[in-house]
């Protein structure tokens, strides 16, 4: 049985990737918890802009396959093996989880949906957007970015 959608690219990740992405995550929140309201709503702007793991996989095969397929139009039939390997790669990605490309982008720091939801809910918290989660504007930052992680699950 093919792994659950959220978890499958980071069972599929190497764990040092995995905690640096998470470090990454909680260096930012931690950055925000310190900043206002303005700081917080752009960096939830630059969140709804970034490019999840699953959009670049789905980028690098389309261009790689339409342009191995316009090579092979072009008279070089080898260049359809290109397009057949591609699609086979995101074939497989899609019932694993993992593709030859996956390590690299996940390396270059490309996170999952659930990753940069995950910054993206603590920073709202953080911010107050929650009515019925209190993170206490006077406690220390350290505890504001624990308890809004927390509460990003």
């Amino acid at each position: 049985m093919p792994p659950r959608t959220p978890q499958r690219v980071p069972e599929h990740t190497h764990d040092e990737v995995n905690e640096r992405i998470q470090e990454a995550i909680r260096r930012s929140v931690a950055h925000y918890a310190r900043c206002d309201r303005e700081g917080i709503d752009r960096r939830l702007a630059e969140l709804d802009q970034e490019w999840d793991i699953e959009r670049a996989l789905e980028f690098n095969a389309a261009t790689l396959a339409t342009s191995s397929i316009a090579l092979g139009l072009s008279g070089r039939k080898r260049w359809f093996l290109l397009a057949g390997t591609v699609t086979a790669f995101l074939a497989q990605h899609a019932l694993q989880g993992w593709c030859p490309p996956l390590p690299i982008l996940r390396r270059l720091g490309f996170r999952t949906a659930r990753e940069i939801d995950q910054e993206r809910y603590a920073l709202k918290a953080l911010r107050g957007d929650f009515a019925d989660l209190s993170i206490d504007e006077e406690a220390d930052p350290e505890a504001r970015v624990n308890a809004a992680l927390e509460a990003a699950g």
